[in-house]
């Protein structure tokens, strides 16, 4: 689980798919859909909903649980590496892209190792997930909007 849960520090393993689909020609709208979904996660989750909840970990609520990885220092609500991996999975899917699949495996399995590690409560993971749903519509949508400006520019250059 310590591992698991290391691939969403920082949200590295999105932040490399991201990277990844924006060199490839073929793939470039599904990596701006999803560099859109993480840039409005961090803004979302970690900039404004954690300072303004400030909820407490449960590690430290009750300090007897021997925790397995390093203690973390922001706040709880919602999980900022739940909401990041499901603004992958929900750009992905929406991009129709088949990397959703594998993508929710991973997203579920660092979810759930979040609550393993005694660093969320599942309202943390639940809100996690709900925020990746909307943030990922929301850079898919941004990819469309900003498509059919490019689309409507060209049009009147004719």
């Amino acid at each position: 689980m310590p591992t698991i849960s290391k691939l969403g520090d920082a949200g590295i393993v999105w932040i490399i798919l991201t990277i990844t689909l924006l060199i490839s020609r073929k793939y470039r709208r599904a990596g701006f859909a999803l560099l859109f979904a993480l840039i409005l996660d961090v803004t979302v989750c970690n900039i404004i909903l954690k300072p303004l909840v400030a909820r407490v970990r449960p590690c430290d609520v009750n300090t007897t649980v021997q925790l397995l990885i390093a203690r973390p220092t922001d706040y709880s609500f919602p999980s900022g590496h739940t909401a990041a991996s499901f603004a992958a999975v929900s750009s992905l899917y929406l991009s129709q892209q088949w990397l959703w699949k594998p993508a929710l495996v991973l997203a579920i399995l660092i979810s759930f190792s979040r609550l393993y590690l005694y660093v969320h409560y599942p309202t943390d993971i639940f809100a996690g997930i709900m925020l990746g749903i909307i943030v990922g519509y929301l850079g898919y949508k941004l990819v469309v909007f900003s498509k059919s400006l490019c689309n409507k520019r060209k049009q009147g250059d004719r």
